[in-house]
């Protein structure tokens, strides 16, 4: 069940990110969408959550963060499906795959090196684009699982700039040999916090869109990674 709230406080994308860090602690939700301009939070969860325990999670009743029914009844939608949560990503890989097929199609055959490189720049890419366009928030919603950045606040920003180096590294074919080297230890890094999330059952957003998109983290988070360290690791090999 899908209920919305009218919830005040939030006055930065910061407050969105700490709002849905906190309501997604609670067991019972699943997902959290919120606007400090519509002053709403949309909650899916998977039974009823009592308005005490939700302004309990914010902080309680002397958080600057007040949620309240949005109407006398509140609204009640369903529970969006797996494919409509994780839209934004399978289109990206859907794109992404698509144009280095391609490009990496010669005389009728695929040139599996082309193609992976072609990925790999296409999903960096588009990744760090994401990151960048909310870079501050991104940095706080990475901070939430990422082992580095969990010590070392300023990782965040500096993983945006990592990836979108890397992006452009292979879309020009620089270095191929460090770049993949650098890809492989970095998103091997990456996915050890990824991995604590999910077997801990933390209800965290992923950061892998930045802001943008409200992604859950969950096994998708960890597919997304496992695919560019087995890339890099097959391109090390090849070559």
């Amino acid at each position: 069940m899908t209920h919305t709230y009218q919830l005040t406080g939030m006055t930065c994308s910061g407050c969105e990110n700490k709002v849905k860090n906190n309501l997604l602690i609670l067991p019972e939700v699943s997902s959290v969408e919120v606007s400090k301009e519509a002053s709403s939070a949309t909650i899916s969860m998977d039974k009823h959550i009592s308005l005490n325990a939700l302004q309990q999670a914010l902080g309680g009743q002397e958080s600057k963060y007040q949620i309240s029914d949005a109407t006398p009844n509140e609204v009640v939608e369903e529970t969006k499906s797996w494919a409509a949560t994780y839209k934004p990503i399978l289109l990206i890989f859907g794109y992404v795959t698509a144009i280095s097929l391609i490009v990496s199609l010669q005389n009728s055959m695929i040139d599996i090196m082309l193609f992976m490189r072609v990925f790999m720049a296409g999903f960096f890419l588009t990744f760090s684009f994401f990151k960048m366009l909310n870079l501050k928030a991104f940095a706080e919603s990475y901070a939430m699982y990422d082992i580095v950045a969990k010590k070392f606040s300023p990782w965040g920003y500096i993983y945006a700039f990592i990836e979108l180096g890397l992006g452009l590294s292979f879309a020009l074919n620089l270095s191929p040999v460090i770049v993949n080297w650098v890809t492989l230890i970095v998103m091997i890094v990456s996915i050890f916090g990824v991995l604590e999330s999910v077997l801990n059952k933390r209800k965290i957003q992923c950061a892998c869109l930045g802001a943008v998109f409200n992604l859950p983290m969950s096994t998708v988070t960890i597919v997304e990674d496992a695919i560019m360290i087995a890339m890099s690791a097959m391109m090390l090999i090849l070559m």
